[in-house]
């Protein structure tokens, strides 16, 4: 008894001190240098022509796609190169041994189904090239170097290997160490031809105090992919970092690194790996944008070659602005651990066709339920039952929206997950009654470590059943985390995840419901006594894969496994609402992302814009920041603003830690409470429209926050830019994000014609009619956002509790006119709850303002949907001169007048009174 009590106080100690760290230790996390991969297969310089081969005599040609060998010069082994076209300007290539001695891993489930493949046609084959086409692309395979350019029409936009960096290291069997002879003496073993490297970390390698075995030996790849057309490369998140990718070739600095990790309070631009992997870069210029999906899981580093934009270069910035660049044209080189060359290139070739070819790979993120897109409320922990109760009620007291409280780890019982603590939270059906009566609900936390109690179901099943994550022993791996001892379960056992999903289910969970929200954190996997505080590379999964072939995509796993269990917990009627920490390719189709354990500073809340749209344009749309920051106390001041910020982001919860001051709005001083109560009941009034975004989403793969080069694709001024971003194309936000500011510098981007948009301000509908910068002026309550001119947007201004009772509450459209006097816009109305909008059951409006008239028709006449809705208002903008009335015209025939105001600088169609299910017209007159 002794020995565990003193095993707790032990593990109780380490666990605070572990999560209390102030900064980011980095001894506890490699560098390039510090991985024999990386290490061995980095090159700061290209090494010359490549010493791959293509071997034009050995094409094989099918329907959709051709084969053919590639020889390492080096050492004359074989490998077999795979092409294929895809549906959409997408071209496939993969590249895997010949004759492996075991078979390498190929990512699955990170794709959103089958390829649509497309046919393609051998056009030339010489000793020297190979030309491939399929519809408008066409690929050119050379070999001798191997090098590979891809098309769109007659321009290359994306090159591999045009740097001669591919590397790819053979599988083979470890050297046995030599008898002592007269030539040799020590008994060393001798550096064979088909041995690349002689790295002390080849065969195994040590970090700290852990060993990895590396049974396979050497494994690792590498090819670099150049744009021609590029200025900038962005995408592979998740970095704490700009969200244009910076050089990083030269001196000491490390390539970007994909590994998914638990970094707590991590460090602001740095490269170091996060919380996700989503190994997609883009390269954009002023005439075309394209892409590269690297489809690997093991870690990896990308190095980024673009000396126009070098490191702490401030020169280079003004050159690039001004239309300067050097020779090269940008590359990123994909170095992965283990696996196989599986990349798509996406030829664009504009920004948002390149973001739809990857989204069109592995899938969108689905309509989530109203009550997600709206405030969430959490912190790690609220106490008790009681607790809860309070702070949903103090909600009500101060007249602030909030749709969803959280619980951290400690509602559980004993830190044992698909429990309840008795005593805390002895009556948790009657809690969430008693929220679901406000029209709010709850979400709790579940993770993927299982504590080792022999008292609790899951770890017993998972023992008798062999579901736990193996060490190379082939014995069910321990680790710590939360609740001191726990093990993994094997989530690419089929069998384990629907076991891990069954769980969900309210005949399993008893004490839960069927809208009872996830929260999937830990799950990168954290340990917290493993290397680099996640599990050993050598331990084994289902299949016979090591931990380091699979590890990015052990999260991915995770949040499909819940998914699962929501989806069958509510008989496929209700969507899902999951938040997911660790993430891959492909994730947004199961789950949200936040960006992990930031800090309660002014760096981390700008950090929040950079990392969202760069996972924005890496699929992963639902994307927002712990608003405070995790760590830390705010001031009043970074409080108000953050929220400011979040507002206007597409995920919008508060958090923080357990050691943090209690920090709901009513807590601070009555003008900052004020403050923030505005900018949540701000967020609730563009609900129609953050809603209709995300159904646009799910219809189109476009992302919803959006870089300003999405839609200004030649403003090079645009291109940096990280501060400011898109909504759609309808809203343009550069929140306040310094401290003490009393004014903030907008762009207003340029169109390639040199032309430009109008811009009005949400909160006076002052028109901007220029581009470049404009110092704005701003107070505490001033949130710096702008409506494109030529732009509908639906608004609801009935602002309630929760988001769940405004559902039938009328809609105020906002027209702001073009120069045209036009404008277009849409919106999306469904019951906000369910899957029926996929059978029909749903509006999709389209409005048109033109030639004084605003009218509305369905765009999928088919669909319909039994509203409530109605139109209470009509707010135009950028009219010259104030009509005297309006008309209000239905399609029966009938008419009738309408009053119009002038209020500021708009005139307001007041009260038209017609159902959203009504087709009409408004005519104004003059």
């Amino acid at each position: 008894m002794m020995v565990k009590f003193r095993l707790s106080i032990f593990l109780l100690i380490f666990f605070l001190s572990f999560h209390q760290i102030q900064s980011v230790d980095h001894n506890n996390f490699k560098t390039c240098e510090q991985s024999s991969f990386c290490r061995r297969l980095r090159k700061t310089s290209p090494a010359g022509d490549s010493h791959f081969e293509l071997k034009p005599n050995t094409l094989n040609t099918f329907k959709n796609h051709v084969t053919i060998e590639l020889e390492n010069t080096e050492n004359q082994h074989l490998f077999v190169l795979k092409l294929e076209a895809v549906k959409g300007n997408v071209f496939h290539i993969e590249v895997d041994e010949k004759t492996p001695l075991k078979t390498r891993y190929r990512v699955v489930d990170a794709l959103k189904g089958p390829l649509a493949l497309e046919a393609i046609k051998v056009d030339e084959k010489t000793a020297d090239k190979v030309v491939i086409s399929s519809g408008g692309n066409k690929v050119v395979l050379y070999a001798k170097p191997f090098k590979a350019d891809f098309y769109n029409g007659e321009k290359i936009l994306v090159t591999a290997n045009a740097k001669g960096l591919m590397e790819f290291e053979e599988l083979r069997t470890k050297p046995e160490p030599q008898q002592a002879s007269e030539d040799n003496p020590d008994g060393e073993a001798q550096q064979d031809v088909a041995q690349p490297s002689i790295d002390p970390g080849a065969w195994e390698e040590n970090f700290k105090s852990h060993h990895d075995s590396k049974p396979n030996g050497p494994e690792a790849l590498s090819l670099d992919f150049t744009f021609p057309y590029a200025d900038v490369l962005f995408g592979i998140p998740e970095h704490a970092d700009s969200f244009i990718l910076k050089h990083t070739v030269g001196g000491n600095s490390d390539p970007y690194r994909l590994y998914n990790l638990d970094v707590f309070e991590y460090e602001l631009d740095s490269r170091m790996a996060l919380y996700g992997a989503v190994p997609v870069v883009y390269g954009h210029g002023s005439e075309y944008t394209a892409g590269v999906y690297w489809q690997n899981a093991a870690e990896t580093w990308v190095d980024i070659f673009n000396p126009n934009l070098e490191t702490n270069v401030v020169s280079s910035i003004v050159n690039f602005v001004a239309g300067s660049r050097k020779t090269e044209p940008p590359t990123a080189n994909f170095i992965s651990e283990s696996g196989i060359m599986d990349a798509f290139i996406l030829l664009g070739p504009t920004p948002i066709d390149s973001f739809k070819q990857f989204t069109d790979l592995t899938g969108v993120g689905p309509l989530p339920q109203m009550f997600a897109i709206a405030y969430h409320q959490c912190r790690w922990n609220y106490n008790d039952e009681q607790d809860v109760a309070q702070v949903h009620a103090k909600f009500d007291e101060h007249d602030i929206p909030m749709d969803t409280m959280w619980l951290d780890i400690e509602y559980t019982d004993a830190k044992k997950y698909f429990t309840w603590d008795s005593h805390k939270f002895p009556h948790p059906l009657e809690m969430i009654a008693n929220l679901t009566a406000k029209g709010r609900h709850l979400t709790i936390i579940i993770d993927p470590h299982i504590k080792r109690d022999g008292g609790y179901f899951f770890h017993n099943d998972c023992t008798d059943r062999g579901y736990y994550t193996k060490n190379k022993d082939g014995n069910d791996y321990e680790g710590w985390c939360w609740p001191g001892a726990a093990s993994y379960p094997d989530l690419f056992n089929p069998e384990v995840r629907k076991y891990f999903a069954d769980q969900y289910l309210v005949e399993n969970f008893k004490e839960s419901t069927v809208d009872l929200g996830l929260w999937n954190d830990m799950n990168e996997p954290s340990v917290f006594n493993g290397p680099e505080v996640t599990m050993l590379k050598d331990n084994l999964h289902f299949g016979g894969w090591e931990h380091r072939d699979i590890h990015n995509l052990y999260g991915h796993m995770h949040i499909m496994s819940s998914f699962d269990g929501l989806t069958r917990r509510a008989a496929g009627k209700l969507r899902p609402f999951i938040l997911t920490r660790s993430h891959f390719a492909g994730s947004q189709r199961f789950a949200a992302v936040w960006t992990g354990d930031n800090t309660a500073d002014w760096g981390h809340l700008r950090a929040s814009i950079k990392m969202c749209l760069s996972l924005s344009v890496a699929g992963i749309s639902f994307c927002g920041a712990d608003v405070g920051g995790f760590f830390g106390n705010p001031d009043a001041e970074l409080f108000s603003r953050w929220y400011q910020t979040a507002a206007f982001q597409p995920f919008f919860r508060s958090h923080a830690h357990i050691d943090t001051k209690r920090r709901e709005p009513w807590l601070f001083p009555e003008d900052t409470k004020q403050v923030i109560r505005n900018a949540i009941r701000k967020r609730y009034s563009y609900l129609p429209f953050w809603y209709t975004l995300f159904y646009e989403h799910e219809r189109s793969g476009h992302p919803i926050m959006r870089p300003l080069l999405a839609h200004y694709p030649t403003d090079k001024e645009a291109f940096t830019l990280d501060n400011e971003y898109l909504l759609g194309d309808e809203l343009l936000v550069r929140p306040v994000l310094d401290e003490k500011a009393n004014k903030v510098d907008v762009y207003f981007p340029a169109k390639a014609d040199k032309d430009y948009d109008f811009w009005y301000d949400i909160d006076d509908y002052r028109r901007i009619e220029k581009h470049g910068y404009e110092t704005i002026t701003v107070d505490a309550n001033k949130i710096p956002v702008y409506q494109r001119g030529g732009t509908i947007v639906p608004k609801k201004e009935r602002i309630r509790r929760a988001s769940t009772l405004m559902h039938s509450d009328p809609f105020t459209l906002i027209v702001c006119l073009n120069k045209l006097n036009r404008a277009k816009g849409t919106l999306y109305i469904d019951d906000e709850l369910g899957y029926e909008y996929r059978n029909g059951k749903y509006l999709y409006l389209d409005f048109e303002f033109k030639d004084d008239v605003l009218s509305v028709h369905k765009i999928d006449e088919s669909a319909s949907y039994p509203t409530k809705t109605w139109l209470e208002r009509v707010v135009i903008a950028g009219l010259a001169k104030q009509p005297k009335s309006a008309t209000l015209h239905l399609s029966s025939g009938k008419s009738s007048p309408l009053e119009v105001y002038k209020d500021g600088n708009t005139f307001v169609v007041r009260k038209p009174g017609i159902s959203m299910l009504e087709k009409w017209s408004i005519k104004l007159n003059y």
